[in-house]
């Protein structure tokens, strides 16, 4: 055999890999909406920067018949790419192959490229499309969504793990993506779930479609494990492409800045009306972000989830920094359990990856209310008092108005290692709001008045106007500074750039143990 006829053989063999499944499969997955697994690596990736691995591997199993339905590079396409002129790992299950089932060797494959990946401190996307374990192969499949498993957890914290469902996730494997940094759906065709709907009637009796019980609505608003929600897989694959540009391509690797566009000393005079003088007022938080980030350019995480806390990242004057606030319109800002666990796991990573944090308060305080206890806003809360407290990265906060009591310790305050804490002359920093802390204070005061209502209308009075403003605290030194609305950007600014080099350290450890 000549060179050339090998190079022909070696040709047919690629396009067999390349066919997947075959034309017959790859049309009933285009009749449902879905591209394929190569077509969605190709909309990801920079133009011809994909390299393949494992294009020619198969499974060794036997049993079921699977000895004679062999296709080359099995159920997922592993390689490298880059986005931006970036490397980047990448992994597409391949639902024309098996139904995208993971098998020993596409746990296989993907351990490959998440090793490599480690080793060399690059971000890792899954583009997920599969029905889970492949049942044929029993425990071997099993063994294959293990190793997948085991390296989700290796490679947090180390390097960025973005997860794109496209299709089904489930059984065993959903935690897979579940592990990682971002999740990613799309309306209509992503689905995850550890039982599907016939399993879930046939244990429960409740009958529910696929989209009902794990689609990507329902995980975006409800449960809160999908970050992003698009319409399309093309939208989809460009969000994917807009956060990346703004995380590092590991913990240790430095921030991906850019020439900012926008002035650093820009001021807003619309901020001076953003605050409405009845504090029982609400306004659009969004509004204050927006208007001090560049460009207004404000990518925000978990949009549908828990939106009485806003979590997103932007950049100030070219830098990638973290923002978390509250969002006045929705239950008064207050945190309860969905917002404590949002913002806590938003803050984890930005510190995990050396993202600065800023934070805009505007806070009442906790929930109340016996479902919040019960369902343990303690244990809950406890892990966003803990996710500031641990973090080591720079920190700015700016109160906009009401910091009212533990809420006002959590929100990256003095108390838990806050480097720069600004106030509006708008802020009310205290315990409780004026009403109730009169009630509690004066009570026997009002109730033994001639005029109770009035009495309690005039030490309300007097309540507001010695600590509902942020001099009191100004002058024990746990405010910084207190700062003209329109001054925010180039203060915020200013600020980050001061803790650029910011080093702090934490006792030595093992690792802590945060209140799950």
């Amino acid at each position: 055999m000549t060179i050339n006829d090998k190079l022909d053989s070696l040709i047919r063999l690629k396009k067999q890999a390349e066919a997947g499944g075959g034309e017959k499969r790859i049309q009933q997955q285009r009749a449902q909406g879905k591209l394929t697994a190569r077509e969605r690596i190709e909309l990801l990736l920079d133009p011809e920067s994909f390299s393949e691995l494992g294009t020619l591997i198969s499974h060794r199993a036997t049993d079921f018949g699977l000895a004679e339905q062999k296709h080359l590079g099995d159920a997922v396409i592993t390689g490298s790419g880059k986005i931006d002129s970036r490397p980047v790992f990448v992994y597409s299950q391949d639902f024309t192959v098996w139904g995208g089932s993971i098998s020993e060797v596409v746990g296989q494959k993907v351990g490959q490229i998440m090793d490599m990946a480690l080793n060399c401190g690059v971000p890792i996307i899954a583009i997920y499309d599969s029905g889970g374990a492949r049942i044929q192969e029993g425990v071997a499949s099993l063994s294959g969504v293990g190793e997948i498993l085991l390296r989700n957890t290796l490679c947090s914290g180390v390097v960025p793990q973005l997860s794109v469902v496209v299709g089904p996730s489930a059984g065993g494997a959903v935690y897979c993506p579940a592990i990682t940094d971002f999740v990613f759906m799309v309306k209509g065709i992503s689905q995850m779930y550890i039982t599907g709907p016939d399993v879930v009637k046939a244990v429960t009796g409740e009958k529910i479609s696929h989209q009902e019980l794990g689609g990507a609505e329902v995980h975006a608003s409800k449960s809160g494990v999908a970050h992003f929600i698009t319409d399309s897989e093309v939208a989809c694959f460009k969000m994917v492409r807009r956060l990346l540009s703004l995380l590092p391509q590991n913990y240790k690797a430095p921030l991906p800045e850019v020439k900012p566009s926008d002035d650093p000393e820009r001021t807003d005079e619309s901020l001076l009306d953003l605050i409405p003088d009845d504090p029982r007022k609400p306004y659009d938080m969004k509004k204050l972000i927006t208007s001090v980030v560049d460009s207004g350019d404000f990518m925000e995480v978990h949009q549908y989830f828990a939106p009485n806390i806003i979590v997103g990242f932007a950049r100030l004057n070219g830098q990638p920094a973290g923002i978390v606030a509250q969002q006045p319109i929705c239950l008064a800002g207050v945190i309860d359990i969905d917002a404590s666990v949002k913002a806590a796991r938003f803050v984890r990573f930005c510190d995990g990856f050396g993202i600065p944090l800023v934070s805009f308060v505007d806070v009442p305080g906790f929930m109340p209310g016996s479902a919040q206890e019960h369902h343990g806003i303690i244990r809950h809360g406890a892990k966003l008092i803990y996710a500031y407290a641990e973090a080591t990265v720079p920190k700015v906060t700016v109160i906009t108005r009401k910091a009212y009591g533990g809420a006002y310790i959590v929100m990256s305050s003095k108390h838990l290692r806050g480097d720069i804490n600004y106030a509006w002359p708008s802020g009310e920093i205290a315990v409780m709001g004026a009403e109730g802390a009169v009630n509690v204070i004066f009570r026997r005061a009002i109730a033994e008045s001639d005029n109770p209502t009035e009495t309690q209308q005039q030490l309300v009075s007097e309540y507001r106007e010695k600590f509902d403003n942020p001099y009191e605290t100004a002058a024990l030194g746990y405010i910084d500074d207190v700062i003209d609305p329109r001054q925010t950007r180039p203060k915020l600014i200013r600020a980050l750039e001061m803790l650029r080099n910011k080093v702090q350290s934490s006792p030595q450890k093992k690792h802590s143990n945060i209140p799950l």
